[in-house]
C-alpha cells in the first residue's frame, strides 16, 4: 500500500481545515468520521443494533441516526460508549481499509479523531497532529456544533489528552495562526510527503 499519513487532533482543533488543503492538492483524504456515518446508514446492521440497544427514538423521521442525541447518551456514560465502540470500530476499520485501497494519489491521508487511541495508527507511516489549546477547542467546537461548553469538555475528556497525543506525533501543526500561515505549513508538509512517497516507491 502507498504512503499513508494519519492526521488527528482533538475536537475543534481544525482537522478539516488542514485536510481540505491536502485535498485541494489532489491528495485522497479518507475520513474516519465519514466512514462512521456510512456504517450506520439506514438499513445497516449497525443502525438496527443501535436502535435495539438505545431505543428507536434515536432514529430520525427520515430513518437516519440522530447522532447528536446518541452522542449525548454515550458521553454521559462510559459503559454505553464502550458498547458503541465495540460495535462500530470493526465496521469503521473495514470501511477505512476499503477506501484506502481505492486511493490513487501519491500518498493518502487518513484523518481520525481516535487515530492514536485505536489500531488505526498501525496502518499509518507517519502521524500528523493538529494542535490547539483546550480553550480554543471549546470555543471553536461550541460555535460550530451549537453544543454547550460542558458537552465539549466531556468529549475532550473522553479523548486522549493533549500531551499524550503530541507525544505520539511525527509531525505537528500549530493551528492557532492565520489561514494564510496554515496554507504555507500544509504546502511544506505536502512537498515533504511527496518526497517520502517517491522514496518509498523507489525502494
Amino acid at each position: 500500500m502507498a504512503l499513508i499519513i494519519g492526521i488527528t487532533g482533538g475536537i475543534g482543533s481544525g482537522k478539516t481545515a488542514v485536510t481540505d488543503r491536502f485535498s485541494q492538492k489532489g491528495i485522497t483524504v479518507v475520513d474516519a468520521d465519514i466512514a462512521s456515518r456510512v456504517v450506520v446508514e439506514p438499513g445497516t446492521f449497525a443502525l438496527s443494533a443501535i436502535a435495539s440497544h438505545f431505543g428507536s427514538n434515536l432514529i430520525a423521521d427520515d430513518g437516519s441516526l440522530d447522532r447528536a442525541a446518541l452522542r449525548q447518551k454515550v458521553f454521559a456514560n462510559d459503559e454505553e460508549r464502550h458498547w458503541l465502540e465495540s460495535l462500530l470500530h470493526p465496521l469503521i476499520s473495514e470501511e477505512i481499509h476499503k477506501q484506502l485501497e481505492a486511493s490513487t494519489s501519491p500518498y493518502t491521508i487518513l484523518v481520525s479523531p481516535l487515530l492514536v487511541e485505536t489500531t488505526q495508527r498501525d496502518i499509518c507511516n507517519r502521524i500528523l497532529v493538529v494542535d490547539v489549546p483546550e480553550s480554543v477547542q471549546i470555543e471553536r467546537a461550541s460555535a460550530r456544533d451549537n453544543n454547550d461548553a460542558e458537552q465539549i469538555k466531556r468529549i475532550i475528556a473522553a479523548q486522549i489528552n493533549r500531551q499524550d497525543r503530541l507525544a505520539k506525533a511525527d509531525d505537528i501543526i500549530d493551528n492557532t495562526a492565520s489561514l494564510e500561515t496554515l496554507d504555507e505549513v500544509v504546502e511544506e508538509f505536502h512537498q515533504g510527503y511527496l518526497d517520502m512517497a517517491k522514496s518509498q516507491s523507489n525502494n
